[in-house]
C-alpha cells in the first residue's frame, strides 16, 4: 500500500500495477480496487497486471494476454469470457477442474483434537482421511496459517495430534516430518526454500533430514532432482540452477517436489497458488488430485474461494481462531462460506 501511495504522490498520469493484490486480503483488496476505479474516473491510465481474473473483469475496459513473452490475445473485456482468457494464457483449451463426486476415501490419516493456543486458536478438532482434500477458508487473521504452523510444530500449542491413529508429540518441524506431515508454507521464499541453493539441494533437503543423512551427495541429489523436474515440468536450466532464479510457479513446484521426495502421509498446502500464473496453477491442481488418488490426506488453505470450492471434499471455515462451520465441498457456496467467515453461525 505504501508503494502505491508513493506512485500516487507523484501524480502519475500512467500507473502500472504489477500483481498489486497478491499480498493483500479482504478490505485492503476492496480499497485498492475502489482507488483504481476512482483514478480512472479522473483520467489516469492504468495498466493492471493480475492473475486474478475476477479483478480483471471487475476493472478492465480492455485486455492483453501474454504467454512466454508473446501476445496471444487482446480486445474488449466485454467481448470475452473467463475460460477464453485462461485458454489464451495457458496455450490450450481450458477445462474447468472439479473434484470427482463420490471419490473413494480411506481411513482417517490425521486427527486433531482440542488444538489450542492462547489468543490465537481455540479448541479446534477435525480429521482428514486418505484421499481427501480438506479445505480451510476464512478471512486474513482468522487463524488458518497459525493452525497449519501448530500442526507442523512450528508454533507451540496444546491438544492431541494423531497420525494413522497413533498419538504423536510434535514440538518442532522435524518431529512433524518424521511423523509423515509436510507443510508448503504461505511464504515460500523465506520459509519453504533456501533461495541461494540449487534446485537439487532444495528438493533433497527434507529427505536428507528425515533419513538422518549428514552429507550431501551431488550425483545422487541431481539424479533425484532430474526425476522431479521432468515429472512436475519445472522450467529450469538444470538441477544445479539456484532456485531463486526460477519463476514463482516453478519455485512452488520445487517446494512440492521436496515433499514428494521425502514421502509424507499428510500434506498441508498454505496458499499453494498465490503469486503464480494460471498455467502453473492448473498443474498444481492436477498434482493435488493425483496425490489424493495415491492416498495422501491433504489440507488446502486458500483465500481464493473458487479454489477452495473446486478442490475440497469438505471445508472448514475459521473466524477469530475458531472453526465456525464444516461444509460439504460439493454443495457449499461462496456466500455460505463468507457468512461463516465473518462470524455467522
Amino acid at each position: 500500500m505504501i508503494e502505491i501511495a508513493k506512485a500516487l504522490r507523484r501524480r502519475a498520469r500512467v500507473l502500472i500495477l504489477d500483481e498489486p493484490t497478491a499480498v493483500l486480503g479482504g478490505a485492503d483488496v476492496d480499497r485498492l480496487l475502489a482507488l483504481v476505479r476512482d483514478l480512472t474516473r479522473r483520467g489516469v491510465s492504468v495498466i493492471f497486471v493480475s492473475h486474478r481474473l475476477d479483478e480483471v473483469f471487475g476493472l478492465a475496459d480492455r485486455y492483453v494476454v501474454l504467454k512466454d513473452g508473446e501476445l496471444t490475445g487482446e480486445g474488449a473485456i466485454a467481448d470475452t469470457t473467463h475460460d477464453e482468457l485462461v485458454s489464451r494464457m495457458v496455450g490450450r483449451d481450458f477445462v474447468r477442474g472439479t473434484r470427482e463426486p463420490g471419490a473413494r476415501l480411506g481411513e482417517p490419516v490425521l486427527q486433531v483434537e482440542g488444538l489450542s493456543r492462547p489468543g490465537v486458536l481455540s479448541d479446534i478438532s477435525f480429521s482428514v482421511r486418505a484421499g481427501e482434500v480438506l479445505g480451510i477458508a476464512g478471512l486474513r487473521g482468522a487463524g488458518r496459517t497459525e493452525l497449519a504452523r501448530a500442526i507442523f510444530g512450528a508454533d507451540p500449542h496444546t491438544g492431541t495430534v494423531r497420525v494413522h491413529g497413533k498419538t504423536v508429540r510434535i514440538t518442532d518441524p522435524l518431529q512433524a516430518i518424521k511423523a509423515g506431515i509436510g507443510l508448503v508454507p504461505e511464504e515460500r521464499k523465506t520459509q519453504g526454500l533456501v533461495v541461494g541453493q540449487s534446485c537439487a539441494t532444495n528438493i533433497s533437503l527434507v529427505s536428507l533430514l528425515k533419513r538422518g543423512r549428514r552429507t550431501v551427495r551431488p550425483a545422487t541429489d541431481h539424479a533425484v532432482a532430474r526425476r522431479h523436474i521432468e515429472k512436475l515440468r519445472i522450467k529450469t536450466p538444470g538441477p544445479q540452477a539456484p532456485v531463486g532464479t526460477l519463476s514463482g510457479g516453478n519455485q512452488q513446484k520445487v517446494v512440492l517436489a521436496k515433499w514428494l521426495e521425502a514421502g509424507v502421509d499428510v500434506l498441508i498446502l498454505d496458499e499453494p497458488t498465490r503469486g503464480i500464473d494460471i498455467g502453473a496453477k492448473q498443474e498444481i491442481y492436477t498434482l493435488i488430485r493425483d496425490l489424493c488418488a495415491q492416498g495422501l490426506a491433504i489440507i488446502v488453505i486458500s483465500s481464493e474461494l473458487p479454489e477452495v470450492l473446486a478442490l475440497s471434499d469438505r471445508i472448514l471455515v475459521m473466524h477469530q481462531g475458531e472453526v465456525t462451520a464444516e461444509l460439504p465441498g460439493g454443495t457449499a457456496t461462496e456466500e455460505e462460506i463468507m457468512s461463516h467467515a465473518v462470524g455467522g453461525r
